[in-house]
């Protein structure tokens, strides 16, 4: 009888896995008695130079001075001044002249003559500094709270083109799990929130079992699996929060539903098997969780996914949240995403979806190493107090939140390929001093090469929501274009 039971929830298990795409975001994101009516008449259909976009994202707070855009070096003594620290790495020369990044990322380096980088990216402060606040302001555009349920950048992308292969989900999240400290707090941005389930995420938190959310468990035959894939929708409709949701969002699950069961039954699911790809070409990309999942985006893209997210994974002190020992952190992050990132460019290159395809790597905020937020703003203390001399190799790197200053690196798309777009002071504090760039600019360039108007809307309870706050975000132009001469 027990070992009944257990198969009895491994089956019930794998009903709810197989929706998470829906059901995650929608228990805790529909919003109560909301209407949404159709999009402006007025918004016109614009040339795109991309159909597919890959963000890379850096989660945690990646220092900009330790990867793509280094200062001075100070190497490691005992008795050195902590204010006298810029960068932790020595730089290397990249492909593209008078453009250098740090030590350990020489192979994302390389293939930067196909891609642009922004040096001047300024974060929000939104009041006091905090990881999921900041990556909910990143993938959102706007600023917690919100009355209505913000849809995450790659909601409107699905919204406002659609599956590129009917099968395929048109925006899947890879990498980032919900099981450890401040998970309600990332859920609140991995959703579609009031454009309906259907447009929200398809999550696969470990790229190496991505075959397994889309599969039923081994041993249950098709058969039994529909029979409970057909009760289970039955009860979600008739769920409490269900019975709270618009018939809009209602008919926005069902739908949901519906595309989970249908890449079952597909052929296209051995797009998830990364036991398909060569030996060679596996082991270039497993450097762990992140590379595979740009070994899956890969072949997603390739197999017509519309928006696919790869996370180096927040979770607290973790990652690239370097409160301490950030530049031990910091090199061996570099171990994980140099040689995977390169690699994906590389293939998405000489597979001809380059062109076609906007790859973004990005992260909340920047670091450094004595000063939190931005020079003049007054925010809480996140960090432990830096001592004024190193005398320890854990106290040497970036450990405190740095908002004024960042770096964006972009590929594809309609992309300028080695454009150096911005600059930050090579004295500390290492804030951008030209062309500033902040989030709703990123968004509306990366619509601007979608094809989606910076005026797209829906009417929420009677109100406009934008896809940036009120409209106003203007797209970057000068990164689009011909490709730039050295």
């Amino acid at each position: 009888m027990k070992d009944k039971n257990i198969k009895m929830r491994s089956r019930r298990d794998f009903i709810k896995k197989m929706t998470a795409a829906s059901i995650a975001a929608s228990t805790t994101t529909i919003p109560v008695a909301s209407f949404l009516s159709s999009c402006s008449t007025e918004v016109q259909k614009m040339a795109a130079s991309a159909d597919s976009v890959i963000l890379l994202w850096m989660a945690g707070g990646m220092a900009h001075t330790e990867t793509f855009d280094p200062k001075k070096y100070a190497p490691f003594e005992k008795g050195l001044q902590t204010n006298s620290v810029l960068s932790t790495f020595p730089k290397h020369p990249t492909t593209v002249d008078g453009l250098e990044f740090s030590e350990g990322l020489q192979s994302i380096g390389n293939v930067m003559d196909k891609g642009a980088i922004i040096r001047s990216y300024k974060a929000a402060d939104l009041g006091f500094i905090l990881h999921t606040r900041h990556q909910f302001h990143w993938h959102t555009c706007y600023e917690p709270p919100q009355s209505v349920q913000a849809p995450h950048i790659g909601a409107w992308i699905a919204k406002e083109l659609g599956p590129a292969n009917p099968v395929i989900p048109p925006f899947i999240s890879i990498g980032q799990r919900f099981t450890m400290g401040e998970a309600e707090e990332l859920k609140a941005f991995h959703t579609a929130g009031f454009l309906g389930s259907e447009y929200g995420p398809f999550l696969i938190p470990d790229p190496s079992e991505g075959l397994d959310s889309v599969r039923p468990p081994k041993g249950m035959s098709l058969k039994r699996f529909e029979a409970r894939y057909k009760l289970y929708k039955e009860l979600a409709n008739k769920s409490e929060v269900m019975e709270q949701a618009s018939d809009y969002q209602r008919e926005s699950l069902m739908r949901s539903m519906e595309q989970s069961y249908r890449l079952l039954n597909s052929p296209e699911a051995k797009v998830f098997d990364l036991s398909l790809e060569p030996k060679e070409k596996y082991d270039t990309y497993n450097t762990g969780r992140f590379g595979l999942g740009c070994l899956l985006a890969k072949r997603l893209a390739q197999n017509g996914g519309r928006f696919i997210s790869v996370s180096t994974e927040y979770e607290p002190f973790l990652g690239w949240d370097t409160h301490a020992n950030g530049h031990t952190r910091v090199k061996q992050m570099k171990k994980l995403i140099d040689r995977p990132v390169a690699q994906l460019i590389k293939d998405l290159d000489e597979s001809g979806h380059l062109d076609r395809t906007l790859v973004i790597l990005a992260s909340e905020f920047s670091r450094d190493a004595i000063m939190e937020g931005r020079p003049g703003e007054e925010v809480r203390d996140q960090a432990r107090r830096q001592p004024d001399k190193i005398e320890h190799i854990r106290h040497y790197g970036m450990h405190r939140h740095f908002t004024d200053g960042g770096s964006i690196l972009l590929w594809g798309g309609g992309v300028k390929k080695g454009l150096i777009y911005g600059k930050t002071a090579d004295e500390r504090p290492c804030v951008s001093i030209e062309k500033p760039v902040v989030i709703d600019q990123v968004h509306q360039s990366i619509y601007h090469a979608l094809g989606i108007d910076s005026q797209t809307h829906y009417n929420v309870e009677s109100r406009p929501f934008y896809t940036t706050p009120d409209g106003k975000g203007k797209p970057i132009l000068d990164l689009f274009g011909k490709e730039m001469k050295a």
